[in-house]
């Protein structure tokens, strides 16, 4: 068990407030979720590869009241801290490939939040790749990752993603990640700096 995991034990019922506290000192996810509503404003079906326990689902379970909201991620764990409508919002076990393979042209938007870095930066394409299959044409995407930018904020995420999540991380520049989605979706990506540290930064692109 990592360091942040057995911290995060210790809290009991305080493990949601302290979570969304902790996170809020890295990403502002009202900001985050809002962005992404004003890019696909009609989303009805959603995907979000990589949901961890289910933060980024939360906001965008009340932004999107009529979606359907599902969320994937290869831990167990997946959905873990949701709180709401589960009738609408479910949680899986599986990784972007498999799920590509049951519902490819399924969902209006489907997302992927703060994963990149964590992947190894061969697979980065296919992930993208398996991500574009999932939409309809017409769909959006959304990547938004941490980018290397030399501050205090970036030292404390390496801090928090090496030590305290035991992962082995690369953080990438917005040219790099603009310049994947471009490679895969062959256009020019919209993109958005999150509050409240620059290294937020989100791409848009849509299916064509």
């Amino acid at each position: 068990m990592s360091i942040g995991a057995k911290v995060r034990s210790l809290c009991g019922p305080l493990e949601t407030p302290v979570t969304d506290l902790y996170r809020a000192f890295f990403v502002d996810l009202n900001s985050q979720t809002r962005q992404i509503q004003a890019w696909a404003p009609q989303a009805a079906n959603i995907l979000e590869i990589g949901c961890g326990e289910g933060a980024i689902a939360q906001h965008l379970a009340a932004l999107y009241p009529s979606a359907r909201i599902t969320g994937i991620d290869i831990t167990p764990k997946a959905g873990r801290l949701f709180r709401g409508d589960r009738s609408r919002v479910n949680f899986h076990q599986a990784t972007a490939a498999e799920w590509a393979a049951a519902h490819v042209n399924d969902y209006d938007l489907v997302l992927t939040c703060d994963v990149l870095h964590h992947v190894p930066w061969d697979q980065h394409e296919q992930l993208l790749m398996d991500a574009r299959s999932l939409l309809k044409s017409g769909g959006s995407f959304v990547l938004k990752d941490w980018e290397l930018i030399k501050n205090l904020g970036h030292t404390l995420c390496e801090f928090s993603d090496r030590v305290l999540t035991g992962d082995d991380v690369r953080f990438g520049s917005a040219d790099y990640f603009s310049g994947l989605l471009g490679g895969v979706f062959g256009t020019v990506p919209h993109r958005a700096h999150i509050r409240p540290w620059r290294n937020n930064i989100m791409f848009h692109v849509v299916k064509a």
